[in-house]
């Protein structure tokens, strides 16, 4: 009778024991957390390469202001200015139009008429894709970033 209420005891205490409820705690949660943690690199990566791009377009637009026709001298700009982004393309225009935005004239190859005054413009464009670290579902693992810039000088 002893042994029998002795092993009914130890059966007890042992259903009654928690020493491995936090391993499976972290076996459940760990897995989450990796997730979470992983989509948010991913998203601040894509985020500071558009940041990238964007800046890099804005170098280029204010070194256009002052040699508009310096194309090579646009995508250097644009290139030191995002260095982390390698296959940066850029693209770049530049000239006149109405400040009222009524007639504009590429390159200014002919002054258009206003009534207002002319001022002149240099645009850029930059674009460049962003690959994901890790294959999402419903999300495509290469994006294009493309930002474009206009400023008048």
């Amino acid at each position: 009778m002893k042994l029998r209420l002795l092993l009914r005891f130890f059966r007890l205490r042992i259903l009654r024991c928690e020493q491995g409820a936090s391993l499976v705690e972290i076996g459940l949660v760990l897995p989450i957390l990796l997730f979470i943690v992983m989509a948010t690199v991913d998203f601040a990566r894509g985020y500071y390469f558009a940041n990238e791009v964007a800046g890099g377009a804005r170098a280029g637009a204010i070194y256009g202001t002052t040699n508009p026709s310096d194309t090579t001298g646009i995508t250097n700009a644009v290139k030191y200015d995002a260095p982390d982004v390698t296959d940066v393309n850029v693209s770049s225009s530049w000239g006149c139009e109405c400040s009222d935005g009524t007639s504009a004239s590429t390159s200014c190859s002919a002054a258009p008429t206003c009534s207002a005054n002319v001022v002149y413009y240099v645009k850029v464009t930059a674009t460049a894709s962003y690959t994901t670290i890790l294959p999402w579902t419903g999300i495509p693992s290469s994006l294009s970033l493309s930002s474009t810039s206009e400023m008048r000088y």
